[in-house]
């Protein structure tokens, strides 16, 4: 969900009210999703780089966060939407994880639709951390360094528990998948679109979804 700042930027309007209008996307994107009958849904919402930001953004990005939590819940839980997070959450500290915890707990037994929420996420440290898992293993003697395979490695991952990743949406224009979900994205389809996150809606995610459905994917078998 990219291009909250350059948004606000482009109005001449401060950085905090790109990531109002952002999560205002959020929104309409989550409700979009659910008409279209979309099984996951996973939101960048916080790179485990964000914290190179001012220390004034990312206390408005966390405030937002309580926000939109309390005012969202709710609603989330009425519309059968499951929610859950990835990455490290808990940095953000014990009152936004615990509030972060409760709504996850408060969704569980939802079924319509998975929200998965990326916070403080980096693939790259979700990998690392999946092979020193596996890596413990071998050293306590619960498996065998050659059953270390592809199966073993995803089995490892936070979204173990969930479908694979089917299509991958960009937006504002950059063409790159800046540490988000590397692994799961092996056979995704991408689409990388020229707009910033504040001005996608139903028509942009209806667009990048017949984009999905037009596309042949062979996963390399032919």
């Amino acid at each position: 969900m990219d291009g909250n700042g350059r948004w606000a930027a482009a109005k001449g309007l401060p950085r905090v009210a790109g990531h109002r209008a952002g999560a205002e996307a959020v929104r309409r994107t989550l409700k979009a999703a659910v008409k279209a009958g979309v099984e996951c849904l996973t939101l960048y919402a916080f790179s485990s780089e964000n914290w190179r930001r001012s220390e004034e953004e990312v206390t408005d990005l966390k405030g937002l966060m309580r926000f939109y939590l309390d005012r969202e819940l709710e609603e989330l839980a009425k519309e059968g939407v499951k929610l859950r997070f990835i990455g490290e959450p808990s940095a953000f500290g014990p009152d936004l994880w615990e509030r972060l915890q409760k709504a996850a707990a408060k969704t569980a037994d939802n079924d319509r639709l998975t929200l998965n929420v990326a916070l403080n996420y980096g693939s790259r440290a979700e990998i690392a951390r999946a092979a020193q898992c596996l890596a413990s293993k071998v050293a306590d003697g619960q498996m065998d360094a050659a059953a270390i395979d592809e199966d073993a490695m995803g089995a490892m991952m936070q979204t173990a528990d969930l479908p694979d990743l089917d299509l991958l949406i960009r937006t504002s224009g950059e063409i790159r998948l800046s540490n988000f979900l590397l692994w799961q994205a092996a056979y995704s389809e991408l689409v990388f679109l020229d707009l910033y996150w504040p001005d996608f809606d139903d028509a942009a995610f209806q667009g990048a979804l017949d984009q999905y459905a037009g596309r042949q994917r062979r996963f390399g078998g032919r």
